[in-house]
This record gives C-alpha cells, structure tokens and sequence, in this order.
C-alpha cells in the first residue's frame, strides 16, 4: 500500500512539473493570478491571392520566381501584346472615321453643293419648258392630221417625265437647303460613342497583358513559364501578402465580456517569446461554435466558444502562415470598454 501511495505521489509531483514547463495553465486560457492577464492561443493568418491575367494569350515574360518579395505595382509577368496592340489600331481608325462621319452630319451641306443643286433644277426646268412647247405643236399638228396620235402621245410623255424630274431636282434642293435631320447627327453621335468605347476596352484589354502586383508580399508559387498560353483567370502566380496579419483565436464564453474590438494585446512567438508583437482585437464573431479540435480552453472541449481576430499592428517575417502564437490580454478599462 505505500508503495502505491508513494508512485502516485511521483506521478502527482512529475505532473506538477510538466504543468510548470510547458505553462498549462496558460494554455488552456486560465488567467494569469498575478498580472490578470488572460492568456489565449491562435494560428497567424496571412492572406493569399491567386494572380491572374484579366484576358488571354501567350505569356512573353515571367519576371519574378518563388521566395521573391515584391512591391505594390510591380509588373510580375507579361503578355505578347501585339494582338491587343492591332486591335487597339484598328478601334482608333473607327473612332477616326466616326468622328468625321459626326462632323459631316453637323456642318451639313456644302455651299457647292446647294449650288450645284440649283442649277439642275434650272436645267431641269428648261427642259420642261421644251417639253411643252413640243407638246403644243405636237397637238396643232394633230389638229390637222399632220401627225398620228402615237407622236401626240410622245410629246405628252416627254412633257410628263420633264415636270417629274423638275420635282425631283426640286425636293432634293429643298433637302440640302433644310441641312442634315437632327436623328441622323444623334445616330453619328451614338455611333461615335460605341466607338470610343471599343477603343477604351481595346486600351484596357492591352493594359491587361501587364500582371501587377496588387499589394507588397511574397511570391509562393510561379504556376507558368514564358510561352505558355493562358485563359483569362487561369492562376499565374500565388502571392502571399504582407500585409494584413491577423491572429485567428477563440475565447469561452466566460471570459467573452473582458474583451471588445479595439483592445491592445501582444501576441507572443515561440521563437521570440521576448519580443511581443502589438496588436488589436478587430473583429468578434457574433456567433458561438463548439470549440475546435485544434483550440485549448480552460472549459471543456463541449463548452462554445467564439472566434475573435487580433490585428498584428507592425508584422514581419517572423510571422508566418499557420504560425502558433499566445496572445495576451490585458484587462480592459471599464472607461475604455466600448457601449
């Protein structure tokens, strides 16, 4: 019996210190009792973005490779843009001759023009008056059986289609006279907008040839290589950000009102425990979840839990995707607390 009392009191003492070494407590989201500091546990969360042209073709140059930081703004890979670059020629002609079209519709007629008009239907006009002075001999002629009936029919013809054609010289002056219909200048106009805006996706698509770097950070993966074709969207690069950095962590339920969005708290490293991150809470989650598998609380793996992320102020390259880190909560100031 003693020798059984005194294993379980090795046991006891070996779990003792195996608490102490590896900070149990605080693991398990206990409260420091002598700072009331409240301790909790995450995983650094980096985000990642999956770089892609916006339209297709074959790739001309990849200018970066994996492990290489890169600036916001910098071109990553480029396109063979010549296709884009005759396509945009081409829309730059038909704004060129939509503007004219526009502009001819506008000024109207021309003086020559009106002129030139007026004198066919004096031409005109004087043909008419041919036309009837041969109709009238023509039925003098008749009168006295000169001529048949059929040369009478003739004249009378000749003398109709010489009126018609002064009508038409007529209407047709009367048109260049009004000017140009004002639905004939909108329709240019319209035209010459879908023009122009042809012209601005053809600038746009050759801007697209360019793959830029939407924010500083790291590049993970190089997915294509020079000469490759590509689909629009079809992912190039994997580029992991800098910044932001956020901390994804729980808190029980219990200890929820001790903590509110833009409370200071440090987030501490393994690898550099003496050298805290700062850092705020942004964001709690308005609903509870069973606690993670991967997640340790004070209470039972069944209590709920809510998540809550913690902003890094100034991030480095200590902070890595899925990194363990501790963070340390200060009580809050009732004064500071928000309403």
């Amino acid at each position: 019996m003693k020798r059984r009392l005194a294993i379980l009191a090795i046991v006891l003492v070996a779990a003792g210190l195996a608490a102490w070494r590896f900070d149990l407590p605080a693991r398990l989201g206990w409260v420091d009792g002598e700072t009331g500091r409240l301790t909790l546990y995450g995983n650094v969360d980096i985000r990642q973005v999956e770089l892609a042209f916006r339209v297709g073709g074959r790739i001309a140059e990849m200018a970066v490779d994996e492990g290489d930081r890169v600036d916001h703004g910098q071109v990553l890979a480029s396109l063979d843009a010549r296709p884009y670059e005759d396509t945009l020629r081409a829309q730059e002609a038909q704004v060129a001759i939509r503007t004219a079209t526009l502009d001819e519709r506008v000024a109207g007629p021309r003086e020559a023009e009106i002129a030139q008009a007026r004198a066919t239907v004096a031409e005109r006009r004087a043909a008419l008056d041919n036309a009837e002075q041969a109709l009238q001999r023509a039925s003098r002629l008749r009168e006295g059986t000169t001529i048949s009936q059929a040369s009478l029919d003739e004249a009378q013809a000749a003398r109709d289609q010489a009126a018609a054609r002064v009508t038409s010289a007529e209407e047709a002056l009367n048109l260049l006279e009004e000017g140009t219909r004002p639905e004939e200048i909108a329709a240019a106009r319209a035209e010459l907008e879908l023009a122009e805006a042809n012209l601005a996706s053809a600038r746009t698509a050759l801007d697209d040839t360019a793959l830029a770097a939407p924010s500083t950070g790291m590049v993970l993966s190089r997915v294509r290589e020079p000469g490759a074709v590509v689909a629009a969207g079809e992912t190039v690069y994997v580029l992991s950000l800098e910044a932001p950095v956020w901390v994804r962590a729980y808190i029980s339920e219990p200890d929820l009102g001790r903590i509110h969005p833009g409370l200071a708290v440090e987030v501490v490293t393994d690898t550099a425990p003496g050298r805290p991150y700062a850092g705020r809470i942004g964001f709690i989650s308005p609903v509870a979840e069973f606690t993670p598998r991967a997640v340790e609380t004070a209470d039972l793996r069944a209590d709920l839990v809510y998540r809550l992320r913690v902003v890094v102020d100034r991030p480095d390259s200590g902070l890595r995707q899925g990194m363990p880190v501790t963070v340390l909560v200060a009580d809050p100031d009732p004064a500071d607390a928000s309403p």
